[in-house]
């Protein structure tokens, strides 16, 4: 498999140049390339590379048994393979499969104040029970959360140079319009981003064989492992009820209001039996909550309904794998996305959002007559985003720019198949722009 480009890889030279590094814990879903990441970052970076799997190499658990101080382990783990090097100031101690030896990160603590090896353990965000990280090393790890490839470094794979997306950025911090070349080519490039989503794998086999063969099956199987990694990880909650709630994302997101139900996940179910089990899911990294806002003002974070939300896949690939054969059918040969248009680009939006590091949240008033799929923010303003499926009327956006009850709100953006401009109340961008909204906003 080629090595893909990614973004983690610049922050991992960052960290190792950082005079007051910590111990790493990088956390992330399934599949999303986070072992390939470090490996590449270690072996070009590091003369020594120590790297055991809790998962596969499970002989190394006891290593900690001894207790944490970092002579011990090494001595451990020096037992077990006696061909390991420890040299101080250049080795890196690789811990794989983090959430199958919880004991690792109680070590971390010794590690960051022994200060000789640097250390990065990666997991499953499945598997890794936070609370009992958190406790146990607490004030001595830095945390970096990966997700799968963003749009951004789609492009990349793609052959895509940093020039050419900076022109992009310059084209939206000037208002000036994309030529129709530069319209019809992104959008082609998006919409295959859309159909197989980010994982790594399924990129690399897309890229490597110019065609969807093999992408769909590659999914299907995504979605099967995380099946299965339910059953394994969901400790103290019923993993029946978490699977019942994967299987039905696809049918909320198909509905017109896309609201989430537990009467709609089983018959009688009451929302007390599934506490826990929306957050495993976050948590875990397979979806996105987008909690709906009381009133459309300042500040996002304490003005929501923690009952009142809406789920998104995090890879809009992998909804693309729970549909029914026939859309995908559709989708891979016409490109009509029909019943799930709407859910597919507000599904995808989302995500990019989420991977700039917003969190998700969207207003229906109770009388339906305004309804807004997202919010961001800039440094004074509170921005309606709204992501048309098609080139329909924007009563709901304008309402809010224009109401002066709403005086948070200065002005909106619509996300589309549209070119850049603005109208003096909204800012149009394509779809494809989405994954450079936060530098905009920040540079305009």
């Amino acid at each position: 498999m080629e090595l893909l480009k990614r973004k983690i890889d610049k922050f991992l030279i960052d960290w190792k140049n950082s005079p007051d590094k910590k111990p790493l814990i990088i956390k992330g879903a399934r599949q999303i390339g986070k072992t390939e990441s470090i490996r590449n970052f270690a072996k070009n970076n590091y003369k020594n590379v120590i790297e055991i799997n809790f998962v596969i190499q499970k002989q190394y658990k006891d290593i900690f048994d001894d207790g944490f101080e970092v002579d011990t382990i090494i001595k451990n783990i020096s037992l077990r393979n006696p061909k390991f090097e420890f040299i101080p100031g250049e080795t890196l101690i690789f811990f794989d499969e983090l959430q199958d030896c919880i004991n690792c990160a109680t070590s971390l603590k010794s590690f960051n104040q022994d200060g000789r090896y640097d250390v990065i353990c990666s997991g499953s965000l499945m598997g890794i029970n936070y609370n009992e990280i958190e406790s146990n090393s607490v004030g001595n790890k830095e945390d970096y959360e990966m997700y799968s490839m963003d749009f951004e470094e789609f492009l990349w794979a793609k052959g895509y140079k940093e020039e050419q997306i900076e022109e992009l950025y310059e084209h939206m911090i000037n208002l000036t319009p994309l030529s129709n070349t530069e319209l019809s080519v992104m959008f082609e490039n998006f919409k295959e981003y859309m159909i197989i989503g980010g994982m790594p794998a399924i990129v690399n086999s897309f890229i490597k064989n110019n065609n969807y063969s093999g992408t769909l099956k590659m999914q299907e199987q995504i979605l099967r492992d995380y099946e299965e990694d339910i059953t394994k990880y969901a400790n103290g909650l019923d993993q029946g009820k978490i699977l019942n709630v994967y299987r039905k994302i696809p049918t909320f997101l198909g509905n017109e209001n896309k609201k989430f139900q537990i009467s709609k996940v089983e018959q009688g179910a009451r929302s007390r039996e599934y506490v826990g089990t929306i957050d495993w899911l976050n948590n875990a990294g397979i979806i996105n909550i987008c909690y709906c806002m009381e009133q459309p003002e300042l500040p996002l974070g304490g003005n929501y309904n923690p009952d009142n939300f809406r789920i998104f896949f995090r890879d809009t690939g992998l909804l693309i794998g729970s549909l029914d054969e026939e859309s995908q059918e559709d989708l891979r040969n016409n490109k009509n996305f029909n019943t799930y248009k709407g859910a597919i680009y507000e599904n995808i939006v989302g995500d990019m959002l989420v991977k700039q590091g917003y969190k998700l949240y969207f207003y229906k008033n109770a009388k339906g007559t305004i309804e807004m799929d997202f919010f961001i923010r800039d440094k004074d303003s509170l921005i309606p985003v709204e992501v048309k499926a098609t080139d329909g009327a924007t009563v709901s956006l304008n309402n809010l720019i224009t109401n002066k009850k709403y005086k948070d709100i200065k002005y909106g953006i619509k996300l589309g198949y549209k070119n850049i401009g603005f109208n003096g109340k909204f800012y149009t961008f394509p779809y494809f722009l989405t994954f450079l909204l936060k530098r905009y906003l920040k540079g305009k």
